[in-house]
């Protein structure tokens, strides 16, 4: 069975972009959301396998998604997608349970390559 990955990023086409790398790599996207409320309602209906998280949101941002989540299911596996320059955010989110973390902008061979380690 495909692994299941809810994406999370204000972004649409950030959303579209991570979208197209994992469903080109054999994975399901079962949904998405555009800030870390909405991440945390779509992971409790959802119940994916894994969430790619921008951490720079408006309303929540992804560390306090990420907390919560952890909250909910201390086995979530969730990683961080980070623009350039923000090392100290992702140490944070580390810190925080986050399993990995992506740079933006994506490139496809190492967002995959973060999935599989973390799904192991």
């Amino acid at each position: 069975m495909a692994n299941r990955i809810l994406i999370v990023d204000d972004a649409a086409f950030m959303r579209m972009m991570i979208r197209d790398i994992l469903t080109k790599n054999g994975y399901e996207v079962v949904g998405e959301a555009q800030d870390g409320a909405q991440a945390i309602e779509k992971f409790k209906e959802l119940h994916p396998d894994l969430v790619t998280m921008d951490i720079t949101m408006p309303e929540m941002d992804g560390i306090t998604a990420l907390k919560e989540i952890r909250k909910l299911d201390t086995n979530a596996r969730v990683i961080m997608c980070s623009a350039m320059g923000q090392q100290a955010m992702v140490i944070d989110a580390i810190q925080a349970g986050a399993k990995d973390f992506i740079v933006k902008p994506f490139q496809a061979d190492r967002v995959i390559e973060a999935i599989k380690k973390t799904l192991g």
